[in-house]
């Protein structure tokens, strides 16, 4: 299950487990600086060994399969995007993970700019002008490339960590 080598995603939502069985005291909730402190690092391990690039490159795949995921296990494909994006927001919130908004949408293109408010990644981080948010980005683009059935790329152009209180990203089908 997490030993075997591999070049393809094995990843299963039952490897989620059954949180009620496992936590019955402390529930689904954690403190968002216990995430954070997994998250960074692992990071900084892996720029350590592996250096930046590489380590972007495997947590925006990382992102790709969880939003894929997530897509698979939480969204109905046959929802139309404005149902969509609704459910996806709520579900967002109702997970704690962020605030969800459609900034602007050109939707015969494919074209979008979302926001995420109080992001569970950077919210209340420092300003160091950068944009951090690579695992998000890897989500944006698995869970509309999952719902539409064809590749995204999701890019964030503003960022807590740059200095905005939203975390934004532009969002494009592959090879626009």
């Amino acid at each position: 299950m997490f030993k075997e080598a591999r070049s393809d995603s094995l990843f299963d939502w039952g490897m989620v487990g059954d949180i009620s069985q496992g936590r019955p005291n402390l529930g689904p909730s954690m403190d968002v600086s216990m995430y954070r402190l997994m998250q960074f690092t692992l990071r900084d391990v892996m720029i350590q060994r592996l250096g930046v690039a590489a380590t972007d490159e495997l947590f925006f795949k990382a992102g790709e399969v969880a939003g894929r995921e997530f897509c698979k296990n939480f969204v109905d494909k046959r929802w139309d995007f404005t149902m969509f994006i609704k459910r996806t927001k709520e579900l967002l919130e109702q997970l704690k993970v962020g605030m969800l908004r459609v900034e602007a949408a050109d939707l015969e293109r494919m074209h979008l700019t979302l926001t995420i408010a109080e992001d569970l990644d950077c919210s209340g981080l420092p300003v160091c002008d950068e944009t951090i948010c690579v695992y998000d980005e890897g989500f944006l683009s698995g869970l509309l490339g999952e719902y539409t059935g064809r590749p995204f790329v999701a890019k964030e152009v503003d960022c807590w960590c740059s200095g905005d209180r939203v975390c934004r990203f532009q969002i494009t089908p592959a090879g626009d």
